[in-house]
């Protein structure tokens, strides 16, 4: 296919899909688009799942992957339209009722917060505006887990860890840039010093590679899925950045060549891993041609202007 027969293959998906391919590769801002996120296709079935006493799924955070949670951070990346009142609610709700007593997000009766679900929480509820003053004890939660070597770990607050984890690390990363795109004010100076310390990490391991050894981390990380739900890939750094409006970085290299060999002969990614549990459907087939992945893939590729 040529770039013109991509697209139009992309602009044949959800509804979802081309705002984005409008948006992100035509720059072609269409509201009317993103309004009908809400009113058809994956968007509007996944809120006609939510629940009256505001949840998805039992609760905040199970069953995977029909929790409010992930729902919640589903219909981020849809990138439903921030205005939605139900949405607002039940975000409202889950600050109110899921604290944990380190001023973090609960899983369960747990004493302490989940670092990386702090971070993905601090993604959706930033990007459907969520009160400013509800989201201080988040941040300070998650400045106070930074690790020495600039990363997080969803296990530094609870079992103890000496090294960082790109998964966390990712999470949080977007959660703060969200936070910073959407013009919080709270502790906004440490946090950006705290993300840009989190994109180092992430860059001084090339994406996947280790710092120590220059081995391959895990080869999950060159697994491309969609949703990601929590798990780090590669595609989902080298997008970030892109959201992030980071520059090209020579050290994004090794990852961007292991993006490029796996596109298709006819210039479609596929969807290679699926992350086992429930959910209230599948967007795409594992195996298949993926129009997210082929969409961030081309977006990638467009914003740091390589052919």
């Amino acid at each position: 296919m040529n770039h013109d027969t991509i697209r139009a293959w992309l602009l044949k998906g959800d509804v979802a899909i081309q705002y984005q391919v409008h948006r992100d590769l035509l720059s072609s801002e269409r509201p009317n688009l993103q309004d009908r996120i809400a009113q058809e296709g994956w968007g509007a079935r996944l809120l006609s799942e939510r629940k009256e006493n505001g949840h998805w799924g039992r609760e905040f955070y199970y069953p995977k992957w029909t929790s409010s949670h992930y729902t919640l951070l589903d219909l981020r990346n849809l990138c439903f339209p921030t205005d939605n009142r139900l949405i607002k609610e039940s975000i409202d709700m889950i600050l109110n009722t899921c604290l944990a007593e380190d001023g973090g997000i609960r899983l369960l009766q747990a004493q302490k917060s989940d670092v990386c679900v702090n971070g993905m929480f601090l993604n959706y509820a930033s990007y459907f505006k969520a009160d400013g003053a509800q989201l201080e004890s988040v941040i300070d939660c998650l400045l106070k887990e930074q690790m020495p070597d600039g990363g997080f770990n969803c296990r530094s607050n609870r079992s103890g860890c000496v090294h960082s984890s790109l998964h966390s690390t990712l999470s949080v990363a977007e959660g703060m840039t969200e936070y910073l795109q959407n013009r919080y004010s709270y502790r906004k100076k440490e946090v950006a010093l705290a993300l840009t310390a989190s994109q180092e990490f992430m860059l001084l391991h090339r994406l996947y590679l280790s710092d120590r050894t220059g081995k391959i981390i895990n080869k999950d990380f060159l697994r491309l899925s969609y949703p990601r739900r929590w798990r780090y890939d590669i595609l989902s750094a080298l997008d970030y950045f892109r959201h992030a409006g980071v520059a090209w970085d020579d050290r994004m290299r090794p990852a961007l060549d292991v993006l490029l060999r796996k596109r298709n002969k006819e210039g479609t990614w596929n969807v290679q891993a699926k992350h086992p549990g429930q959910t209230y459907f599948d967007m795409e087939k594992a195996g298949k041609p993926s129009r997210w992945n082929t969409l961030r893939a081309l977006r990638v590729l467009r914003h740091f202007e390589i052919s």
